[in-house]
């Protein structure tokens, strides 16, 4: 390599083109320096740290792209592809191809002439590129100059096709845990008929006389409450497709999908038109939609799933969304889901409930008949749970929480218990119900529950009062204060002495270090907001047991 240039960069990426008339060899050579010669100021640019061996483009005035080229100065044999050089490793098999480099480095390069390895050639033409062994790329050879884009024109991204079908079910306990998994859509929704025929009138009404209005319905987790009301805009969008009621427009917003509850106007607004806006704006535009008369104006259904996440401190996003239905041409129906049934009176102010209005409806946690009978559905004559297991699974379900999905878990994992244990001579092929009771242990001993038997009776206690105070609130978030005081409270109730503040504050910590609670990384305080980091059902089934 040249000489004046030896002292700026470190390393280069070239191609020699040599001539065997001319005397005169030339290389066109892009520069590039190590991690320690590049300025600090330049490095914090990166946003990351960068490897110690790493190394980066150089363009300056110091280096030509084209200089003479004094390395090749006679044919050269060639062996195998890998070969490590170091500073002053020159060796014989590579007769003066690198003249420096101070670590290790991975030769790679090609022939463009196509004559084998091993043969004595004089060389055309030699591409080569010096990496370090951290780096593994390849190259595209070539006198390629800086800035010139390497993704080629109109090229879109795709996702290749299958080269083979899905693998289908490979024996009976493996279609069963494909049917069981709650995102599976079943054929049918047993257990939950009145409540469908209930919401589909109701929304079939307002379609059809095209007017507005508000139903609330609650009920715990995995009751069907979200299912039903999807099944119910099925069958409505089905029949307005044969002409039996008149067209609308159905939207869904999810409270746990936002990052601020006034986002569900922008959400709202972009589902309804397609356009873009602001918080304020679209609530705007859509105060205008809704208050306007326009002709052949479609109805409007509404799904609000996670109601009380949409909650703020003046409650304006809730008070619209009941509100704008009232209105004489808004031709709005909205549905509104929350795990609470005495929501509104919580935490609603009354000029928000009233606007809600009386329409409600709650969704009752499953029985264990009911469940049997949803996992019956499921399966659909699909033979792979004796009929005791089914009986057991259920009952201690529904005697816990009533929650189908938790059901639906436990059945899934009773199948894969099963399946491991199918080299037993003994085993009938079918989950019974040691297999149950494996999964049961499983899903019900996890560590959090362990970790929740094992703690302090104030640690106990203070779980009692989170839950407790969400309870209360209708919320799944409180702050210390709030709970403190419920926990005082069940401190005499037990006949305790009632801890201090501070004293509250270390159970609190204690309980967030070990990730059963979820505490906001401020220094509030009492003020700081706290949220489990555990289901309800878990904690008080370790608190039962125990």
């Amino acid at each position: 390599l040249p000489s004046y240039c030896q002292d700026t960069p470190s390393y280069s990426l070239f191609s020699l083109c040599v001539s065997e008339s001319g005397r005169q060899k030339k290389a066109v050579v892009q520069w590039f320096v190590r991690v320690s010669e590049v300025p600090v100021s330049k490095l914090k640019l990166l946003g990351r740290e960068p490897h110690p061996q790493e190394i980066f483009y150089y363009q300056g005035r110091s280096c030509d792209d084209e200089v003479d080229a004094e390395s090749i100065l006679r044919p050269v044999q060639v062996t195998f592809s890998d070969i490590r050089i170091g500073l002053h490793d020159r060796r014989k098999t590579c007769d003066s191809i690198v003249e420096y480099c101070d670590i290790n480095f991975l030769l790679r390069y090609r022939f463009l002439s196509g004559l084998p390895f091993r043969h004595r050639l004089t060389v055309k033409r030699l591409e080569f590129l010096i990496l370090p062994f951290v780096s593994f790329n390849r190259f595209l050879f070539g006198q390629v100059t800086p800035g010139t884009p390497r993704t080629p024109h109109g090229a879109t991204p795709s996702i290749p096709s299958r080269t083979l079908p899905a693998r289908q079910p490979a024996n009976v306990l493996e279609e069963a845990r494909t049917r069981l998994h709650v995102s599976s859509v079943p054929e049918s929704l047993p257990c939950r008929e009145q409540e469908f025929q209930d919401i589909y009138s109701f929304v079939e009404s307002k379609i059809v006389d095209g007017t507005g209005g508000c139903m609330y319905i609650s009920g715990v987790p995995g009751t069907g409450k979200t299912a039903t009301v999807h099944e119910v805009m099925r069958c409505l969008q089905h029949a307005a497709d044969v002409d039996e009621i008149p067209p609308f427009h159905f939207i869904e917003i999810n409270g746990m999908k936002m990052t601020d509850p006034h986002q569900a106007y922008v959400q709202i607004l972009q589902k309804l038109t397609g356009q873009k806006a602001t918080a304020d704006h679209a609530a705007a535009l859509l105060e205008k939609r809704f208050s306007n008369a326009a002709p052949r104006k479609e109805t409007t259904v509404l799904l609000v799933d996670e109601l009380d996440l949409l909650w703020t401190r003046k409650q304006n996003v809730m008070y619209n969304l009941f509100d704008w239905p009232t209105r004489r041409h808004a031709r709005l129906v909205v549905l509104t889901i929350a795990n609470t049934m005495d929501l509104p009176e919580r935490i609603m102010i009354n000029r928000v409930a009233s606007r809600l209005g009386l329409t409600r409806m709650s969704f009752q946690p499953y029985s264990f008949k009911q469940l049997q009978q949803i996992i019956m559905s499921r399966l659909n004559k699909v033979k792979a749970f004796e009929q005791d297991a089914l009986q057991l699974v259920s009952r201690k379900v529904a005697a816990l929480s009533g929650d189908a999905r938790r059901c639906l878990d436990i059945c899934r994992r009773a199948t894969e218990i099963c399946e491991h244990s199918a080299a037993d001579p003994s085993a009938s092929g079918l989950v019974g119900m040691s297999h149950v009771m494996e999964a049961l242990d499983e899903m019900f001993s996890s560590a959090y529950i362990t970790a929740i038997k094992c703690a302090s009776v104030q640690e106990q206690l203070f779980l009692r009062a989170v839950i407790a105070e969400f309870r209360r609130l209708g919320l799944e978030e409180a702050t210390f204060q709030q709970v403190f005081v419920q926990h005082q409270a069940l401190c005499r109730v037990e006949g305790l002495q009632p801890v201090s503040v501070s004293e509250g504050l270390a159970v609190c910590q204690r309980l967030g270090a070990c990730r059963l609670l979820l505490l906001e990384p401020s220094r509030l305080g009492v003020l700081q907001r706290v949220r489990l980091n555990v289901s309800q059902d878990d904690v008080l089934f370790a608190l039962k047991a125990d």
